[in-house]
């Protein structure tokens, strides 16, 4: 297969950044990297215009980390509310999730933020405040907080009632046996004699 060596004017995820040279199929520079205007020939007048391509490089890269940076700090003073339904007992519906977290500190704060920037190992499945690290540049690492709250109100515990004057029968009812009668013997008639009168 042909290779011919272009010089990339954009960053292209798993061939290289912008201003990086690199062999690729004739094919794949011809179709794709020439016409989408992410690559340029390695010619004579492309190499000199490489150097405007370094440096061009070289100043979005500072000014990336510089934001980034300045962009940690800010946020790890913030503390982020995740609201979300509950069951009685306070358990979850569901998990909290990088792509959540990332559209409450847009909606909260107006931050725009890639999900894959928030690292989660797991999704979030309790109530409470979690650390969630956030990788924005390469360099950069930073904290935040988030306070998962429910919207479900919790049940309030119930307030025993209070004692009567009268006292319950101690005694449990069986499931086999009537509950026997507060009257007498006498007013109950055995039960052969029940049989023949019928």
């Amino acid at each position: 297969m042909a290779k011919t060596e272009v010089i990339l004017t954009h960053n292209i995820v798993g061939l290289g950044g912008e201003s990086d040279q690199v062999k690729v199929a004739a094919g794949y520079a011809r179709n794709y990297l020439f016409p989408q205007g992410l690559a340029i020939p390695l010619t004579g007048t492309n190499k000199r215009r490489l150097e405007s391509l370094r440096q061009r490089r070289a100043e979005r890269e500072a000014h990336e980390l510089n934001s980034m940076t300045e962009l940690s700090k800010s946020i790890s003073k913030l503390i982020c509310l995740i609201k979300i339904k509950t069951g009685e007992d306070g358990k979850m519906f569901g998990t909290v999730t990088s792509g959540m977290i990332a559209d409450q500190l847009k909606t909260q704060f107006d931050i725009s933020l890639d999900k894959k920037k928030i690292h989660l190992e797991q999704p979030i499945r309790a109530l409470g405040e979690h650390e969630v690290e956030l990788r924005l540049h390469h360099d950069v690492a930073g904290k935040l907080k988030v306070h998962v709250e429910s919207i479900t109100p919790l049940p309030e515990p119930a307030v025993a009632p209070a004692t009567d004057a009268r006292k319950e029968d101690p005694r449990t009812e069986k499931r086999w046996r009537r509950p026997e009668a507060p009257q007498g013997k006498a007013d109950r008639a055995p039960k052969s004699e029940k049989a023949a009168k019928a």
